[in-house]
């Protein structure tokens, strides 16, 4: 089994094409592609998000606390079949760094384990360390398999700087049904076809060649959360109806409102 941890920031932006070719144009001479995107390729990744019953970690995560955590199971294939390697991640952000730890076990053992806590064979302290942390998060949480979220992502390293890392993602799908990762990748894409979704993975401060170019290209960074743009999407779809019927009144469902087409959070106690 494999183990991966690390600390780091995460600052999203949102491109529009003018904008990412813009930056491609300078990003080859400071950085090298991941191995997976050697020659312009791309590698696809395929998520389950689990949640409580009333979406309980969405909610609160969406409520920008200091403190906040999330769990999913990702996998590099798609459809994953029951002896593919899948990933079980904790990702936690406390103030603005974030935290990911995760184990890797078959999708048949990711299967088992979160139905019974039937754990793979593992031998080494630190795997044993982040199964201990996910059965402490299961005990506090009832969770569920609530949401699909897959994407095509382009990625970078710094060349100086391997800790600093650049992605592109695009053609970001997610749907609510068919929560498994044995089926195929399909549903609503949540930015459009002329969009990218650049993040910037850094231990320490932004290079000051990129923040130069950013600046040139009038490129902001945004609050993006990819599960938490899709559940919001949701919430909308299932109160639009209401919310006309009602003449506009508020409308509560789950935690969060919606008054004026706009969403309006609702802090968990």
């Amino acid at each position: 089994m494999a183990i991966n941890t690390f600390a780091r920031k995460e600052i999203k932006f949102l491109l529009n094409m003018d904008q990412y070719h813009g930056l491609m144009e300078v990003i080859n001479q400071y950085m090298n592609p991941d191995k997976f995107c050697i020659g312009g390729k791309e590698y696809g990744i395929y998520n389950i998000y689990y949640d409580t019953p009333d979406d309980y970690l969405i909610r609160e995560s969406l409520s920008k606390p200091y403190y906040k955590e999330k769990i999913r199971l990702r996998s590099y294939y798609s459809p994953a079949s029951p002896d593919d390697t899948v990933f079980l991640e904790i990702k936690k952000k406390i103030g603005g760094i974030v935290t990911k730890r995760r184990v890797s076990m078959t999708l048949a053992e990711s299967d088992a384990y979160l139905r019974d806590r039937s754990k793979p064979e593992c031998t080494k302290y630190i795997t044993e360390q982040v199964f201990r942390e996910l059965d402490v998060f299961l005990d506090n949480y009832p969770i569920a398999p609530k949401q699909y979220i897959s994407y095509q992502r382009e990625a970078f390293f710094g060349k100086d700087d391997g800790d600093f890392r650049l992605t592109f993602d695009r053609k970001i799908t997610e749907r609510r049904y068919d929560l498994g990762l044995n089926y195929e990748s399909y549903g609503n894409y949540i930015i459009g076809a002329d969009q990218r979704l650049m993040e910037v993975k850094v231990s320490n401060a932004i290079p000051d060649w990129l923040v130069k170019k950013l600046s040139e290209l009038e490129i902001y960074k945004t609050s993006f959360s990819k599960y938490g743009r899709a559940y919001q999407n949701f919430v909308k779809s299932q109160v639009e109806g209401a919310q006309q019927a009602s003449g506009g009144r508020r409308i509560y469902i789950s935690g969060i409102s919606m008054v004026n087409n706009n969403i309006i959070m609702n802090r968990s106690v």
